[in-house]
């Protein structure tokens, strides 16, 4: 993680991404890779902007509650329960607490990582009955 030099907590933040993504990808310049910054912790709420270089990779991890990921800047692919999908900017994704997922990216890429600690199966049970992934037109596709 790169040091942040604002709070990352309170009862009340804000940020302008485009200042944050211009000392991300500056730091990610100067050590390539992956590159992490957290820009709110606050009780169960993370969020987190994470920078990867061309050919950086998360291994596989999970998170204890659900997490939502924005790609932001260039693409990047996730892999879970034997499935991949390619997420480009613009994307968001949200996958469920306690799913081992990995991320790389081949070309690199920028995205805001936000999570719920310690909520696990958080979107499983708080799913409308009624509700089917198949009729929400935003639902993502897996990549063939």
């Amino acid at each position: 993680m790169s040091p942040v030099r604002h709070p990352i907590s309170g009862r009340a933040l804000s940020f302008v991404l485009d200042d944050e993504l211009r000392i991300l990808r500056g730091q990610l310049e100067a050590s390539p890779g992956r590159l992490g910054r957290t820009l709110v912790k606050v009780g169960p709420l993370r969020a987190t902007l994470v920078g990867l270089s061309a050919g950086g990779a998360l291994r596989p991890h999970k998170a204890d509650g659900p997490i939502t990921i924005h790609v932001l800047e260039g693409a990047i692919e996730l892999e879970a329960e034997a499935t991949s999908w390619t997420l480009p900017a613009g994307t968001l994704f949200a996958l469920d607490g306690g799913i081992v997922h990995a991320v790389t990216s081949p070309q690199g890429g920028v995205f805001l990582l936000t999570m719920s600690a310690g909520m696990a199966a958080g979107m499983a049970a708080g799913m409308d009955p009624g509700s089917r992934a198949s009729d929400d037109a935003a639902a993502a596709e897996p990549r063939p």
